[in-house]
């Protein structure tokens, strides 16, 4: 099975002071066992980044290098299958803000949600799978 990656998850997993981290790590290792990959778009890494080197969110945050260093090992894992927008997940995006009559705080985990949808992905690890429950596609492997 092949699970999307969304930032909330790839941080928990990085981050070991993280209330989630074992948790996440160990749901990360378990899908690793049974062979899974993972999709992973290019704005996840922007987006995790952002968040690993923010001082208001870890009492030890990653310098950019050493968060840029983890991102291009996430990027070039072997589990890892890259995905990218096309022009049927951006129709997809377009369509379910309108449907779902979705609003500004909502685009970048529905452009995500298009993009994995498009690219056949029907199980994201994500610490907020109400994000993505709206679309009624897609799971989430505890």
């Amino acid at each position: 099975m092949t699970h999307g990656l969304d930032t909330s998850f790839l941080v928990a997993v990085e981050v070991k002071s993280h209330e989630e981290h074992a948790a996440c790590h160990a749901r990360f290792q378990k899908a690793l066992a049974a062979g899974d990959t993972f999709s992973l778009a290019p704005q996840i890494l922007a987006e995790f980044i952002h968040v690993v080197t923010d001082p208001r969110r870890f009492a030890a945050p990653l310098t950019i290098e050493q968060a840029i260093g983890r991102a291009e090992i996430w990027w070039n894992a072997a589990e890892v299958v890259h995905v990218f927008p096309t022009t049927e997940s951006t129709l997809l995006f377009l369509g379910w803000l309108k449907e779902y009559k979705l609003g500004r705080k909502r685009l970048l985990d529905t452009m995500l949600a298009a993009l994995f949808q498009s690219a056949g992905v029907v199980s994201i690890l994500t610490l907020n799978r109400d994000d993505f429950s709206i679309f009624g596609s897609f799971k989430f492997p505890k």
